[in-house]
């Protein structure tokens, strides 16, 4: 027998082991409760992951209930591995996003390498086949060399695993600001396309039925990585490298189409990937979801090196690895495929009758804890939280030089040009790419079909900081606002709730007010939430910004229909939407006062969403050729992005004050139409020109030539990138 020397269960209590693997000492009591009993070594380690903010949310649970689930078009809701919502002709499209903020902060190539991987598996344990890629991305300013750094590893991870695989990445968003210093956010969302009847759960359950490894053999990168993500990032960070996993591109393709063709096995009774917290989570969430038990023998999990134990096989997070459930006798089936994978496999356990996890090795036990408890138990917290207050001040940009602003504004890496970032992403292979990274949201066509699926991701982290329930209507209006503009019909999103730590009172207030916000839009925009993710204790030097992240897909009935929509000279500019002096959150703010005021921001829902629409179908019916939502830097921005992604010049006349051209008011868009069209709240400002950029206000003129303004624009990034460290 194969004995492991850790410390006994007194031991543990009286020198408080289980604070460091993350539990406070009324969750440890609460364990001994439910145990009635002391937990070992193992036991406690399980609990701790099981019960870290990462897996349980214990801190963000109260505030999701908030959120509609289920529409017209939900097939399978929050819950399960990703979100179902359907296309029509038994078809259905599957998503979700997620972050991988922590160990991309520490090891940012494999940090974001394995977030990618990860929601890939996500998105393939519910049966679907991946079609798109998006990335939501967060760094301090680029005139840092740490920042860089961290962008140069993040990018390459994003594409050397995405690449690898074979899964484009069509889309995405990114922003720079001193609040993320040393600390990026690195949120990744898959979209996949599924058979309504292929449709799998995570789900444990039939008596004798036996459960399958799959995948890369285990080791010990990752242990505690969920605790990892669910603690304040400190100096001593660079000490938990070990925490962040390293991802297998190769193995991950083969992995993906293995879990494709044993889902379409009768024999296959419920499948999840090894996520977060690994064996323990798969394992234990399956049979909750069962309501049944499970037993493991952990001599038979395939391992990468000898004297791993029972307590690192359960929590390690070694990547590319899937947990089946298939019926009893048919286990040499799965066995035999996975073997043509070039997979390794094993039978690990079994599903049984008594409601609780048993891990046994070499026939000696070593844990027995009920099932339910331990996936559905963890504490909720319900804190006080601390609304700031309000700046009286007026914002006043009028007697700056605009000009400069501009310029500054253009040429910053938030505004600029993300060539640098996503021409190292493949976005063409599959070959049903529409419209790609560069302006818009992201179009994939459903292969086979005159369908397509619109897919986008935005946040607005400084509105959030502003106001945050406001902040929070206008995160997910935004993106909804990018999806209409490719003519498709909003039908779901997933989230993923980036923020500082919910203990202190300001950001808790931030956490409820703004998911309050989020789940008005939702509602009102007929966005219900079918997954999502929470990502807390964000912070590193001083407090981060609050920055819920929208993920948004919608269908494409004909995309034929984009075929001729080309814009171009002579091509009127219609702006609809009226203008006002809304700063709060704003980029002109940031350049000028280096600071967000705390005042109310305004956004009227059912206009949103009567616009919107209004619009999509006014594209639909070719009245409008292109539709560019107004969002960060305002009107200004928004056209000098135009010109320089399209090439053209403008010759635009607005009657609005020159710092209005910054303004940053919702449900605005740039409208791009044959001149004459009668659209509602809309007004034709001027003209698309062969060359030139002329822009007027009350007070301000900017002229530039279009080979100026793209220069700026397309140098944004690639010249704080080639800065001297």
């Amino acid at each position: 027998m194969i004995t492991f020397t850790e410390p006994n269960e007194q031991v543990i209590k009286e020198e408080k082991l289980y604070a460091d693997m993350g539990l406070s000492d009324q969750e440890y009591d609460k364990v001994v409760e439910i145990l009635s009993r002391q937990p070992n070594y193992t036991e406690t380690g399980i609990f701790s992951v099981m019960w870290s903010e990462h897996c349980s949310y214990k801190h963000s649970k109260p505030f999701l209930t908030q959120f509609p689930t289920t529409g017209e078009h939900v097939l399978m809701g929050p819950g399960e591995g990703a979100g179902v919502v359907d296309i029509g002709d038994d078809q259905a499209v599957v998503f979700k996003v997620e972050s991988h903020n922590h160990p991309s902060a520490v090891e940012p190539y494999q940090g974001a390498a394995t977030g990618v991987g990860g929601i890939i598996r996500d998105i393939v344990s519910i049966g679907a086949r991946p079609i798109g890629l998006l990335n939501s991305l967060r760094f301090g300013e680029l005139t840092e060399s740490n920042n860089r750094r961290l962008l140069r590893g993040v990018v390459a991870g994003i594409g050397g695993y995405g690449n690898c695989i074979g899964i484009p990445t069509v889309s995405g968003e990114v922003e720079f600001d001193r609040s993320y210093d040393g600390n990026p956010l690195v949120n990744a969302m898959c979209v996949g396309i599924i058979d309504h009847d292929k449709i799998q759960k995570g789900t444990a359950k039939g008596i004798g039925n036996k459960v399958i490894y799959v995948g890369l053999k285990t080791g010990r990168d990752g242990i505690h990585g969920a605790t990892f993500a669910s603690e304040e990032l400190t100096e001593e960070s660079e000490s938990k490298r070990p925490s962040v996993q390293i991802g297998d591109p190769f193995t991950g393709k083969k992995l993906m189409e293995a879990t494709l063709d044993a889902i379409r096995q009768p024999e296959l009774v419920g499948i999840q990937d090894m996520g977060a917290a690994g064996l323990t989570s798969s394992s234990a969430e399956m049979a909750a979801k069962g309501e049944s038990g499970i037993a493991l023998h952990l001599d038979q999990v395939p391992v990468r090196e000898a004297g791993i134990t029972p307590y690192e096989m359960m929590l390690s997070e070694t990547q590319e690895r899937m947990l089946l459930v298939v019926e009893a006798g048919t286990e040499d089936k799965f066995l035999s495929m996975f073997e043509n994978y070039e997979l390794d496999s094993a039978v690990i356990g079994e599903v049984t009758d008594t409601d609780r996890l048993e891990l046994f090795f070499h026939g000696e036990k070593y844990a027995d804890i009920p099932v339910q408890p331990l996936s559905d138990e963890a504490p909720v917290y319900i804190l006080e939280g601390a609304a700031p207050a309000q700046d009286e001040s007026d914002h006043q940009y009028g007697d700056h030089d605009l000009n400069e602003v501009f310029d500054a504004l253009v040429g910053h890496p938030t505004h600029g040009s993300k060539r640098y970032i996503y021409e190292q992403y493949d976005n063409q292979v599959g070959a049903n790419t529409v419209q790609k990274s560069g302006f818009g949201s992201g179009i994939v066509r459903v292969e086979g079909t005159d369908k397509a699926i619109a897919m986008a991701i935005d946040g607005k982290s400084r509105y959030v900081y502003a106001d945050p329930l406001n902040g929070g209507k206008e995160a997910v209006a935004q993106t909804f606002r990018s999806i209409v503009s490719t003519g498709a019909i909003p039908l779901a999103m997933t989230d993923c709730l980036n923020y500082g730590s919910p203990e202190k009172p300001e950001i808790y207030h931030q956490l409820g007010e703004s998911t309050r916000g989020m789940a008005e839009a939702c509602a009102a925009l007929s966005t219900p939430v079918v997954s999502g993710n929470v990502s807390l204790y964000n912070e590193s030097k001083g407090t981060i910004l609050p920055t819920p992240v929208i993920g948004m897909v919608g269908l494409i009935e004909d995309v034929n229909f984009m075929a001729d929509l080309k814009i171009e000279s002579g091509d009127a500019i219609y702006l609809v939407g009226e203008t006002e002096k809304s700063f709060a959150g704003s980029q002109i703010e940031k350049l000028i006062d280096n600071d967000i005021k705390k005042q109310v921001r305004h956004i009227d829902l059912e206009l949103e969403y009567a616009r919107g629409m209004d619009l999509r179908t006014r594209l639909i019916n070719k009245e409008v050729k292109k539709i560019a939502p107004v969002g960060r830097g305002g009107i200004a921005i928004k056209l000098a992005q135009l010109a320089a992604f399209h090439q053209l010049g403008i010759d635009a006349t607005l009657d609005l004050d020159g710092e209005d051209l910054f303004a940053e008011n919702a449900s605005r868009y740039i409208v791009i139409a044959p001149s004459g069209q009668k659209i509602k709240d809309g007004k034709e400002i001027g003209r698309l020109t062969d060359e030139g950029f002329h822009i007027a206000a009350r007070n301000l003129t900017i002229d530039r030539s279009t080979e100026t303004i793209s220069s700026i624009w397309e140098g944004a990034i690639p010249q704080c990138m080639t800065s001297v460290d």
